[in-house]
């Protein structure tokens, strides 16, 4: 038992590498050393080590000032009961950012030329990600809040810092009701879509209970966000920016915000609090996300409860995104974690001749979480090919999908233009037999394929299609639907 729960802490993610603080922590004993301000607050526990009191929110909020000034060579203060941010967790979701914005997944257009531009939902009064994404990386940051007292000090933080404040703007939000032009059908729209199945997620110690898959709040509790604008209506006409992100109000009281006796991070009513949680607060970022479209190329949020994240990435899957990612954030014992998606298409990949000649292919799916098994696998391809237009024939005894796909059913899976799918659809749901031909009469220029699944060892299976008609016009068509169905896969199934 000892050694089981010792795996699976060395199996946790571990803190951004490009983290300032992965190879080395934050030293509490130098730094009281160098700095007398800090000194009062470090003590020694048993074991000789330097320790903090987290609980309290002086100390907590003086040793964010000394590292922001150490490492950082950023002045910054808050004042009493503001949110004060741990700096190595922080510096987690701007690494995150630069990974999602150097890699291929959607193209490197940006109406900002070279420089990056970030827009932070709720900013605070301690500025935070603007200030590491300005001195860090040289981003250029809108930081958007609603009360006085944070736009008082944001503006104060930005200022201490001429180094960057050019960089910085802060945006003052106005508390109107009813100035959000939001679509309500997305609000009625279910979330429990037969394209979504296989997107429950594991639930670990530190999440809340779910008991529903359904896109529902508890009872009694606002089903939809009511608040100030978050995007829509402070976004301005005409504005492009490369991505926003927010660290969202996690909670639906201050009741509950307070029940971690182990820390004191202090935070305000606005800060910490939204009807329906973080659950809803985030819903409304991905209304506004649908009507916003392209205006970023990548919306990512923070989110503090994994239970949270399969519903919202299948309210993500049910207005149609092209790209989700999801990640998760470690400091110390604290875990969050993080949601990206965008509206971009995805950048084309060029297929080489030998990948493309390629007529068998296979990946395996690691990390499967113990609740699924190969026959739930093998129902959602089923169902992500369907809800492009394929054709599929599902055979539980061998494990195989006998899939038929159009040039136009290709391109709709490529593009994530798929349909929902009900009964008496158009989209041919044949019915699962042990016999029959392994492929249905394929029209011209269509691709017809078999999907094997095989359970290797626990918590592994091995994926692998074959292209039925050696004499396919569309092999390199094959190929990408494969990487996109293995890239669904992961996301579903794998930890």
């Amino acid at each position: 038992m000892t050694s089981k729960k010792r795996r699976r802490r060395e199996e946790r993610p571990a803190i951004h590498p490009k983290n300032k603080y992965s190879e080395s922590p934050p030293d509490f004993a130098l730094l009281a050393s160098q700095y007398p301000s800090f000194e009062p607050y470090v003590f020694y526990s048993r074991d000789g080590r330097p320790r903090i009191d987290w609980t309290d929110f002086n100390a907590t909020r003086e040793l964010t000032r000394i590292l922001l000034l150490h490492d950082h060579g950023l002045n910054w203060w808050i004042p009493d009961g503001q949110l004060c941010p741990t700096v190595p967790n922080r510096s987690n979701y701007i690494h995150w950012i630069e990974d999602l914005l150097s890699s291929d997944i959607i193209p490197k257009t940006s109406s900002n030329g070279d420089k990056v531009k970030g827009f932070d939902i709720g900013t605070g009064a301690n500025c935070i990600y603007p200030l590491l994404g300005a001195s860090l990386l040289g981003w250029i940051f809108v930081g958007s809040d609603i009360t006085d007292v944070a736009l008082e000090w944001a503006e104060k933080n930005v200022k201490s810092n001429p180094h960057i404040a050019e960089l910085i703007e802060i945006r003052k939000v106005e508390s109107c009701e009813n100035t959000l032009p939001i679509q309500e059908s997305h609000n009625d729209r279910s979330a429990q879509d037969k394209s979504n199945v296989g997107m429950s997620s594991h639930v670990d110690e530190e999440a809340e209970p779910s008991s529903s898959s359904s896109f529902d709040l508890p009872i009694g509790a606002n089903r939809s966000y009511h608040g100030p604008p978050i995007l829509l209506g402070v976004v301005r006409d005409g504005e492009k920016f490369d991505f926003c992100m927010c660290n969202p109000p996690f909670f639906e009281t201050m009741g509950e915000a307070g029940l971690n006796p182990k820390t004191s991070c202090g935070g305000t009513l606005a800060e910490m609090v939204c009807p329906g949680g973080e659950r809803a607060f985030i819903s409304q970022i991905i209304e506004d996300s649908v009507a916003l479209k392209q205006t970023f190329r990548w919306y990512t949020s923070m989110i503090g409860r994994k239970s949270n994240l399969k519903v919202l990435i299948s309210k993500l899957r049910e207005v149609g995104v092209t790209i989700v990612r999801t990640t998760e954030f470690v400091q110390g014992q604290t875990c969050r974690w993080g949601l990206a998606w965008s509206f971009v298409p995805p950048a084309r990949k060029i297929i080489s001749r030998q990948v493309a000649e390629k007529k068998n292919l296979s990946f395996m799916l690691e990390g499967v979480q113990r609740q699924f098994s190969a026959i739930d696998v093998l129902q959602s391809i089923e169902s992500f090919l369907c809800t492009g237009g394929a054709s599929c024939k599902l055979n539980s005894s061998s494990f195989t999908i006998d899939v038929t796909a159009s040039n136009d059913h290709c391109n709709a899976l490529l593009k994530n233009e798929v349909n929902h799918v009900h009964e008496g659809s158009a989209v041919k749901h044949l019915e699962e037999t042990s016999s029959g031909s392994s492929c249905l009469h394929v029209p011209t220029n269509s691709l017809c394929f078999q999907i094997m699944v095989f359970q290797q060892i626990p918590g592994t299976l091995l994926v692998k299609a074959s292209l039925q008609h050696r004499d396919s016009s569309l092999p390199g068509l094959f190929s990408l639907i494969f990487r996109q169905l293995e890239e669904n896969l992961r996301y579903n199934f794998c930890r």
